[in-house]
């Protein structure tokens, strides 16, 4: 949590407001696919910059994601946050 928060207080006015943003649609979304989204960025925060573009244009992630759902994932894992603990819910302000 401390490396999250840490984390969270370097990033710009312009990235807070992009991860909030982000966590807005995500909510919006329901719960198999925010959990679907959730299990997806977890895995492209695991890989090089190049390689999660890939996977998000990939033939099997347009079939398994809808473009506003792949959308969401290529902003959110351009951004350097940290992934989610399961127990938090939201971005700390």
């Amino acid at each position: 949590m401390l490396n999250r928060m840490e984390i969270w207080e370097h990033l710009t006015p312009e990235q807070k407001e992009q991860a909030r943003g982000l966590y807005q649609r995500w909510q919006q979304l329901p719960p198999d696919r925010r959990q679907a989204v959730r299990n997806s960025l977890q895995q492209l925060r695991a890989m090089p910059p190049e390689a999660r573009q890939r996977a998000i244009e990939s033939d099997d992630y347009k079939k398994r994601f809808t473009p506003e759902e792949r959308n969401m994932l290529d902003g959110a894992s351009k951004l350097p946050l940290a992934p989610p603990e399961p127990s938090e819910q939201a971005p700390e302000e």
